[in-house]
C-alpha cells in the first residue's frame, strides 16, 4: 500500500512540475515589472486604501504582503489598508489551483470572494478607528520574504527565481499529498470528509488555524485538503483568509507592539473563520 501511494504521489506532482514553473515565471514577471509601482500607489492611496489594498492583494507577488507589514509598521499606509491586503493574500493557493487545472470561473470566483472580504473589512476597520492620517516610519524593506526564504530572488533572473519556487513548492506538494494519502488510505476519504464537512463550525475553525500559520505550507494544505473533497468551500475560505503568507511574521518582526500585533491576528482569524462558517451554512459553492 505504501509503495503504491508513493508511487501515484510522485506521478501527480511530475505532472504538475511545468504548470508549476510556468505559473512563477509570470508571477516574476509581475514581481519585478508592477511591485515599485504597486507600492507607491499604495503609499498614496489615503482613505482608499483598504480598496487599494484588497485588489493589489490578490495579485501573487512575492513580498506584497511583507511590503504591507513594514508600510504599517512606519504608518504609511492604514491598518485598515493592512488587514485588506493580508484577507486578500492566496499565497501559493492560486498556483496550486493552476497547476491542478481547476476551472478558472472557479479561481476567480473564490479570488473575488477574498478582495470582496478584505476590502469590506480593511474600511469597516478604517471607519471604526477613524485612521485616515498617515505618517512617515521606517525604511522599506520589500524584499523581506525572499530574503527570509533566503531565495534571493531579487539578486537572479526571472526564470532562476522560478525555478526556485517551482521546486521549493513542488517538495512541499509531494510531501503534504503524501501525508494526505496516507491519511485517506487509512481513514478513509468518506470518513475524513463527513468529519469536517458535515460541521459548518469545526471546519472553519481547523482551517483558520491552519491559515495562520505564517508559512506558504498552510496554503498548499488548505488548497490540497479542498481539491481532495475533505475541506468544503468555507473551510478553505476561513483558512485562506486567516492566512498571509509571512506576512504576520514580518509584521511581528518590524511592528512595534505584541498586543497590537496580536490584536491583528486576532482580527484576521476571526473574520476567516466568520466568512468561511456563513458560507458552509449558506451551503454555496463555488
Amino acid at each position: 500500500m505504501l509503495a503504491e501511494i508513493l508511487q501515484d504521489t510522485l506521478t501527480d506532482g511530475i505532472k504538475l512540475l511545468p504548470f508549476l514553473f510556468f505559473t512563477y515565471l509570470i508571477m516574476e514577471y509581475i514581481e519585478h515589472k508592477t511591485s515599485h509601482r504597486t507600492r507607491h500607489m499604495m503609499q498614496r492611496s489615503g482613505r482608499f486604501g483598504p480598496i487599494l489594498g484588497g485588489l493589489f492583494g490578490v495579485v501573487p507577488q512575492c513580498g506584497f504582503s511583507a511590503a504591507a507589514s513594514n508600510l504599517y509598521a512606519g504608518r504609511v499606509i492604514t491598518l485598515g489598508t493592512l488587514l485588506a491586503v493580508f484577507l486578500s493574500t492566496s499565497d501559493e493557493m492560486l498556483p496550486v489551483f493552476l497547476s491542478r487545472q481547476v476551472p478558472f470561473s472557479r479561481i476567480f470566483n473564490i479570488l473575488a470572494f477574498k478582495v470582496a472580504i478584505g476590502i469590506v473589512v480593511g474600511l469597516t476597520t478604517d471607519i471604526l478607528m477613524k485612521k485616515w492620517k498617515k505618517t512617515k516610519g521606517e525604511e522599506l524593506r520589500i524584499g523581506q520574504v525572499c530574503q527570509h526564504q533566503h531565495c534571493h530572488c531579487w539578486e537572479k533572473k526571472i526564470w532562476r527565481s522560478a525555478l526556485s519556487h517551482t521546486l521549493e513548492i513542488f517538495l512541499f506538494i509531494l510531501g503534504i499529498t503524501f501525508f494526505l494519502n496516507l491519511l485517506i488510505g487509512f481513514a478513509g476519504e468518506e470518513n475524513l470528509s463527513g468529519f469536517i464537512r458535515g460541521r459548518a463550525v469545526l471546519g472553519p475553525l481547523f482551517a483558520g488555524l491552519v491559515g495562520l500559520i505564517p508559512n506558504c505550507a498552510s496554503s498548499v494544505i488548505l488548497a490540497e485538503l479542498y481539491l481532495e473533497g475533505i475541506l468544503g468551500a468555507g473551510s478553505m475560505l476561513a483558512g485562506l483568509l486567516a492566512g498571509s503568507g509571512v506576512g504576520l511574521l514580518v509584521l511581528y518582526r518590524v511592528n512595534d507592539g505584541l498586543w497590537e500585533n496580536l490584536k491583528i491576528t486576532m482580527i484576521l482569524y476571526v473574520a476567516g473563520v466568520v466568512s468561511g462558517i456563513l458560507t458552509e451554512l449558506s451551503g454555496f459553492v463555488f
